[in-house]
């Protein structure tokens, strides 16, 4: 992965943390929600991103 994907996801995930700190403010389980989904999307997308990572130091590709 390239590092402007590296850095949207990391984006992504500080957006969901917002949007859910957001959401526990003002009582509003839809962006509480929103917010968890976005985090635990660009988390997944990242450790994706490790595991090939992982997989080009390995194989020197």
């Amino acid at each position: 992965m390239g590092l402007d994907d590296k850095i949207g996801n990391k984006a992504q995930e500080a957006a969901g943390k917002v949007k859910e700190g957001v959401g526990d403010a003002t009582d509003n389980e839809k962006l509480q929600a929103e917010g968890a989904r976005d985090q635990a999307a660009a988390k997944a997308k990242q450790a994706g991103e490790h595991l090939k990572d992982a997989a080009k130091d390995v194989t020197g590709h």
